[in-house]
């Protein structure tokens, strides 16, 4: 049976416009993006419960404004509801603010609208969107002590470097005896530091502004993306967190009523790495033949066994959006446990590191006044 039928185009005419914004960049939030996502969570809670409550849409948004302070949002929501007024339908008015609501939440909302469960969907939404935030949270939190400590010994390192460094070169010229090798080395990178400080910190933004620059060209994209996937444990992290991502939105795009093919364009465009998307984008076009999404995920050798047989048992029973929700629950926990691990197992590894660093100067420091009391011994 044929999913869906279009009048075909004559060559050279304007492909029509769905109404549907596109995603500026893969690497886009999955909404929220001109407004916080706790924010958006908050109107989306408020307006699934003004909705199960029976309150007419105008109504609900007009309540939701008012509930909001002075911002980004509580304008969006204002024009959202004089367009609703206008006649337009709700998904129509959230489609002219992409940088607020993204394809997801569009298509979402307008599935709800179709079938007559918005404030159902709307729950949906503001379930997924704090599922989402609370692996960002967790995240940014087990990130939070080693970027303070590698920031702190950053500073420390650097005022060693250009303070305490040429005091000692001062004492050392007045022994009049050749420096270690080690003493030597310290006290050339000290200089170069201090005449040449603008290669030592110019040279990382050059090479991070040339990347970001090189990231545009796809290839360079590509190579990257699936190199970061090789990484030890790292690319096993990034992995996981991808596919939970991919089997939430998927499912929860799925279970809302959006057509399969139309919610992996979605999926895929959310998915922050060209390898898995394009592993999405290969899934898309053996479904668009009539073919099962199993196969070609199992040829992409990104998911893995698990996932593979749950998405081909979902298929075969009609429960393939249960099965992708119970995926993301899966791997949303074996994230949350191997993120913990990770960072118990780098706060260690980041001390000795920086203890090595320190034992260095010391010794590079210390070695010719040992030398030169040993002399005085003799």
């Amino acid at each position: 049976m044929p999913a869906k039928i279009e009048r075909k185009k004559p060559k050279g005419a304007a492909p029509k416009q769905s109404g549907v914004p596109q995603v500026a960049s893969d690497k886009k939030p999955l909404f929220g993006g001109g407004v916080s996502a706790k924010k958006l969570t908050q109107f989306t809670t408020q307006l699934s419960i003004l909705q199960s409550a029976g309150i007419t849409i105008v109504r609900s948004l007009r309540i939701c404004e008012g509930q909001l302070r002075p911002g980004p949002l509580k304008t969006v929501v204002g024009s959202v509801a004089d367009d609703v007024e206008g006649g337009a339908s709700l998904s129509e008015a959230f489609a002219k603010y992409p940088h607020v609501f993204d394809r997801l939440y569009v298509n979402m909302v307008r599935a709800g609208e179709k079938g007559g469960i918005l404030d159902e969907i709307l729950s949906r939404l503001a379930d997924f969107a704090e599922k989402t935030e609370k692996i960002k949270a967790k995240i940014k939190e087990a990130l939070a002590y080693p970027v303070a400590v590698l920031t702190f010994a950053l500073g420390v390192l650097t005022f060693i470097m250009l303070v305490i460094v040429p005091r000692f070169e001062e004492i050392f010229k007045q022994f009049g005896q050749e420096l270690p090798a080690i003493t030597q080395m310290l006290i050339d990178f000290s200089r170069f530091m201090a005449t040449r400080w603008y290669v030592v910190f110019g040279v990382p933004i050059l090479l991070f502004l040339l990347y970001k620059y090189l990231l545009r060209n796809q290839k360079f994209l590509y190579a990257v993306d699936g190199i970061k996937l090789k990484v030890p444990i790292a690319g096993n992290l990034i992995e996981k967190t991808i596919i939970a991502r991919f089997s939430r939105t998927l499912g929860t795009l799925l279970s809302s009523g959006v057509p399969i093919l139309e919610a992996l364009d979605i999926v895929a465009a959310s998915i922050p790495n060209s390898v898995l998307a394009g592993a999405v984008g290969d899934v898309r076009a053996s479904v668009r033949e009539g073919e099962t999404m199993a196969a070609p995920l199992l040829e992409s050798r990104i998911f893995d066994d698990m996932v593979v047989n749950m998405i081909d048992v979902g298929e075969a029973t009609g429960s393939l959006d249960q099965m992708l929700l119970k995926i993301a629950d899966t791997y949303e926990d074996e994230v949350d446990v191997q993120v913990g691990t990770l960072f118990k197992l780098l706060e260690p590894i980041l001390l000795l590191l920086l203890a090595g660093i320190v034992g260095f100067i010391v010794i590079a420091l210390f070695l010719p006044i040992l030398k030169v009391m040993d002399n005085f011994s003799k």
